[in-house]
């Protein structure tokens, strides 16, 4: 039976004194982490985050205009060998990262290796880097070659047979020779080369074979109509860059049939001549004849490509139910059109005629992506910076604080608005310029912790005892100053996210790529006309995910300051 002073959450000195309030001794991020799962507000933030995440993984799984699985039908009826264009559609970064996320809950939780979890934790984000480093280097020497102004002897080069998969994976596996050098150099561990070697492997051949997928249309609901295949979707049957000449700004649940009904009403308008739309009693008073069926089979050629099965079917159905009686006028057409099974929208579509619910998904990973990789960049040069700072002070620290305060008078937005006028819009140069422009707050940081630290008992013990210079200060001084820097990065990830919307809301964000600034950039319309649900999901999606980020920084702060913690006694 536990003591009745045993769960209290803090104790005055008198108490501390007659020994109530005793607690086992914690690792400092022991205790850090369970003051943060304490607050219901960092929950929900790593909550929202690890959803997003997820999406950002598995999103082409998840939402893909491409069947799961498909099969030729052949003159006779029979169905031919399955085929998968999904699979087949999926590009090098999409491989690479649903095989992380599979790999990544599995080396955590299995014991395949004796490893503490801090450990696997290491290894995961130290191959997590290599992976992406990788596909970025391949991605940007695959890019140069399918360049439009690129040489006639590269251009040759790009479309033989070989280039893609041969010379693609033997360009990751020699981006992946520095990985393998550090590690033979900095573990001298046998299993931790062989980690460094499989990763480079896998990762060059799974650049090699989807790097360049070549299924850019979306001709599949046509050809099944026909007869021609048989196919089964995914859970949600469209692709961010699926559009449809027919659902352009179509509210959320809608279906392809309202654009079918649509061009049907508008041919019956020309024919009767009403210049407004029917309404339900005019459509009511309106028979069904045949020369509204003779309309109907007219555009029915256009909702072909997006009826699940033959349109003559189901207009023939129609066409009966007419005859006997059961079918008497055009409003009863219009529900049993609009009510008809078909892949509907659930977020609606935008002014294209693509899918919200597909782009928010897709969206994830633009958001993660470009956070989490600009922070790593900003993290890792203020700290290289901060430290020689810190550390050696006095001329150095003078020269280098005003290369700091330089870098700090530089608007960033700015910045990336003219950045995207003279250099290509892609997610790399954006990354870039965000992580070498806003490292100056981590290099602060840093610096006032190793002024701090440079002059610490251990510290100088470690020099009287002759260690070198990056022994000193990324084994012994970082990890006892890196703590208010872990803090920043969270704020620092949030404010990546804010930005690469605000970039695409102008349109500037990178080309052909789901945004959630994008999509509330439509929220007006061309026309001026205001779009709820173009501004109500993505508007919330942003808000949500930057307002987890500063949750999460908010507890981390208040986890690991002393002076709270010294409240907590």
């Amino acid at each position: 039976m536990s003591a009745p002073h045993d769960n209290l959450e803090s104790v005055t000195g008198v108490q501390l004194a007659q020994g109530i309030g005793h607690k086992p001794t914690q690792g400092f991020w022991t205790e850090a982490w369970g003051q943060i799962i304490r607050r219901p507000a960092a929950i929900a933030g790593m909550v929202w985050v690890a959803i997003v995440a997820f999406f950002a993984i598995f999103a082409p799984l998840l939402a893909n205009g491409h069947p799961l699985m498909m099969w030729e039908i052949g003159a006779d009826g029979q169905r031919g060998p399955m085929s998968s264009p999904l699979i087949e559609s999926l590009t090098a970064a999409d491989a690479v990262l649903l095989v992380w996320g599979v790999v990544v809950p599995l080396f955590l939780v299995l014991p395949i290796i004796k490893m503490s979890r801090s450990e696997r934790l290491r290894a995961l984000i130290a191959g997590g880097i290599q992976s992406v480093i990788i596909t970025v280097i391949a991605g940007i020497v695959y890019a140069y070659f399918i360049d439009r102004d690129v040489a006639d002897w590269a251009r040759e080069f790009e479309q033989s047979w070989y280039f893609v998969p041969v010379v693609m994976t033997v360009i990751g596996l020699a981006a992946a020779i520095p990985f393998a050098a550090l590690a033979i150099w900095v573990y001298h561990s046998k299993w931790r080369m062989a980690m460094v070697v499989s990763i480079s492997v896998v990762v060059s051949l799974l650049v090699g074979l989807r790097l360049a997928p070549s299924l850019p249309n979306f001709d599949y609901r046509g050809l099944q109509a026909s007869g021609e295949i048989d196919a089964i979707y995914t859970l949600i049957p469209h692709s961010p860059n699926q559009s449809s000449s027919t659902m352009y700004n179509r509210e959320p649940g809608a279906t392809p049939m309202y654009g079918l009904w649509e061009k049907f009403e508008n041919k019956l308008r020309l024919e009767f001549d009403h210049p407004a739309e029917h309404s339900d009693e005019e459509l009511t008073a309106m028979s069904i004849n045949a020369s509204a069926f003779v309309h109907l089979y007219d555009v029915s050629g256009s909702a072909a490509a997006i009826m699940p099965e033959s349109v003559t079917e189901i207009i023939g159905g129609y066409e009966n139910a007419s005859a006997d009686g059961s079918l008497s006028n055009l409003y009863e057409l219009k529900n049993e059109i609009l009510g008809h099974q078909a892949p509907g929208h659930f977020l609606g579509t935008d002014t294209l005629g693509q899918d919200v619910l597909s782009q928010m998904l897709h969206a994830c990973r633009l958001s993660i992506s470009i956070g989490l990789v600009s922070t790593s960049i900003a993290v890792t040069i203020g700290v290289i910076v901060g430290s020689i700072m810190g550390y050696f002070g006095g001329i150095v620290d003078l020269l280098l604080y005003r290369v700091v305060e330089v870098f700090m008078a530089i608007p960033v937005l700015f910045l990336l608005i003219v950045a995207a006028g003279v250099l290509p819009r892609n997610i790399y140069i954006m990354m870039a310029i965000i992580g070498c422009f806003t490292w100056t707050g981590a290099a602060r940081f840093i610096r006032a912790e190793f002024m701090k630290l440079r002059d610490m008992d251990y510290i100088q013990s470690a020099r009287a005892m002759g260690l070198p210079l990056r022994s000193i200060l990324f084994k012994h001084m970082l990890p006892n100053g890196v703590t208010p820097v872990l803090v920043e990065s969270s704020f620092l990830i949030a404010a990546a996210i804010l930005i690469e919307a605000i970039l695409s809301y102008l349109g500037l964000g990178p080309a052909g790529q789901a945004s959630w600034g994008l999509l509330l950039s439509n929220a007006t319309g061309d026309s001026g006309a205001f779009i709820w649900w173009l501004a109500i999901f993505p508007g919330g999606a942003i808000f949500l995910t930057t307002l987890a980020y500063n949750l999460i920084g908010e507890a981390l702060r208040d986890a690991v300051d002393p002076k709270l913690k010294k409240a907590r006694v």
